[in-house]
């Protein structure tokens, strides 16, 4: 059973996503605290992953955030899909930041618990900028400071808290610019529903500029009410991401698992992965379009007044 999948839910706007009203401790994992027990959960899976002799990735980091007491035999059983889906999204990411010329802009939906902005190696000049909540967010930064984790040299993290009331615009204040290339991921992001997602692609609809790839993991129960009645998944996924300006390619965990020698042994993990290239202008391109677009109106009525 999905953790996440019981949460209630607080809706603030139209440009803020739905996010679980729950009591959060620092000293203990609670059950009755599904984001943060998920968030755990997947910080433990890297640390495990870290520890075998030929592990797909190191996340030095993860360990600290784990504590002691947590009961650890309840988790292991999708750890091998997860720690696939990490490792091609790790490569996804830094396959594409490395193409980018300039400035990098990496936008991360996260649970908080992401390590990427401390244990990948950014090329200098990558702002990245983590979507998360809040609160789990700032308990995962006061561990990982204790053990001297930090950004690359020349990068910057910001911390957009899920909670805002206006997601955008927090973006655009730490210096987010949809007129730039940018890549985005999703991995544990907390979402009950199918409209939470149709949020997010949404809000990523209006940011991202052209050609830019978001890639990640959905959920499969969002879309399991959905696809009941209808008879082609992959169809249906087409559609809701093109229905946002998405052209969306699902991937398949067992040739992810081929192409990196390892043995798929999760056949009902929970989560979908993708990677959705984005067809339509940012928000910030339709306005730089439309500005240029006027000027130009704008100087040919002035040579007119001047012919007469």
């Amino acid at each position: 059973m999905n953790l996440l999948h019981l949460m209630p839910l607080r809706c603030n706007s139209k440009r803020t996503f739905c996010v679980s009203a729950v009591n959060l401790n620092n000293d203990s994992i609670n059950n009755d605290d599904p984001l943060l027990l998920s968030a755990t959960t997947s910080a433990f899976l890297r640390s495990q992953e870290t520890l075998r002799p030929d592990p797909l990735f190191v996340d030095q980091y993860a360990s600290c955030l784990v504590p002691q007491n947590f009961h650890k035999e309840m988790m292991v059983q999708d750890l091998n899909a997860y720690c696939l889906a990490t490792k091609f999204i790790d490569d996804k990411l830094l396959d594409t930041v490395n193409l980018i010329d300039g400035v990098k802009q990496v936008v991360l939906l996260t649970d908080g618990m992401d390590t990427r902005p401390y244990r990948l190696p950014w090329p200098a000049s990558t702002i990245i900028f983590d979507i998360s909540p809040e609160r789990i967010f700032k308990m995962a930064a006061e561990k990982l400071e204790g053990v001297g984790a930090k950004v690359p040299k020349g990068c910057l993290l910001y911390h957009v808290p899920l909670e805002s009331s206006d997601i955008k615009q927090n973006l655009q204040l730490r210096g987010y610019n949809g007129s730039r290339p940018s890549m985005w991921a999703m991995q544990g992001f907390p979402m009950m529903t199918l409209a939470n997602f149709e949020e997010v692609l949404s809000i990523l609809s209006s940011l991202a500029m052209e050609g830019s790839l978001f890639v990640g993991e959905l959920p499969t129960f969002l879309s399991h009410a959905e696809t009941e009645i209808k008879s082609n998944t992959k169809q249906w996924m087409d559609k809701l991401f093109m229905s946002n300006g998405f052209r969306v390619e699902m991937i398949n965990h067992k040739g992810v698992s081929e192409s990196s020698k390892e043995e798929f042994a999760s056949a009902h993990y929970s989560y979908k992965l993708f990677v959705a290239e984005q067809l339509r202008l940012s928000d910030d391109q339709m306005e730089a379009w439309r500005s240029q677009f006027q000027r130009i109106e704008d100087e040919g009525d002035e040579e007119g007044f001047e012919e007469l």
